[in-house]
């Protein structure tokens, strides 16, 4: 990360939220944003996938051409990018900007390869991970979800299995939920982005 990404990042602590998809991530997120739109702002991430139905362009992602993406991260404007599936992800400076400039602490909603790229970057978040109770849920959900073909689903559950032996690894994320009951998970989530958002504030009077 470049010297001029690192000053432009300065403001609340961000907190990066991951975990495999279908472990309701998206969910939680969306309860969490309801409930404290003041405290909070959500990083709009950039795709090159299709948006599934009910999504909003802008508000679930910036959903964009191979060539766009390629040429913004060719640029230097994304603090991390991965690729998944034939698709791919990323986070720009600008998207981390437009929530700190309204002083709000930016939720970064981010998979296994983005956590590992902002490790490498000044950054400096808090790591939370949201974790399903078993791989059996976890296909139970993405199977109801109806919206991934069997060999997408098959990549997705591959992938899960390695991003819960990586939410395992020591020192990797501050915080672990495993999402079980919604309600309680989101009990949880709300406790340790609060403790987060009480620092914050303080460290910025």
């Amino acid at each position: 990360m470049r010297d001029s990404a690192i000053k432009a990042m300065a403001g609340p602590r961000p907190v990066v939220l991951s975990g495999p998809s279908g472990a309701g991530k998206s969910t939680l997120l969306k309860k969490l944003m309801k409930e404290y739109d003041s405290v909070f702002g959500f990083s709009v991430s950039h795709t090159t996938r299709n948006p599934r139905p009910g999504e909003e362009n802008g508000r679930d992602y910036h959903y964009v051409t191979r060539e766009v993406m390629q040429a913004g991260i060719d640029n230097g404007d994304f603090i991390e990018n991965a690729e998944f599936s034939g698709n791919m992800y990323g986070t720009s400076k600008a998207a981390v900007q437009d929530v700190q400039a309204k002083n709000l602490i930016c939720i970064l909603d981010i998979d296994m390869q983005g956590v590992r790229n902002i490790k490498r970057t000044d950054l400096n978040p808090i790591y939370i991970s949201i974790q399903p109770p078993s791989m059996e849920i976890l296909e139970k959900r993405l199977r109801d979800r109806k919206t991934e073909s069997e060999e997408s689903l098959q990549r997705r559950l591959r992938a899960a299995r390695v991003d819960m032996e990586f939410s395992k690894e020591p020192g990797v994320f501050d915080v672990i939920i495993v999402n079980d009951v919604l309600e309680e998970s989101y009990g949880q989530l709300r406790n340790a982005l609060l403790e987060v958002s009480y620092r914050t504030q303080t460290y910025i009077k």
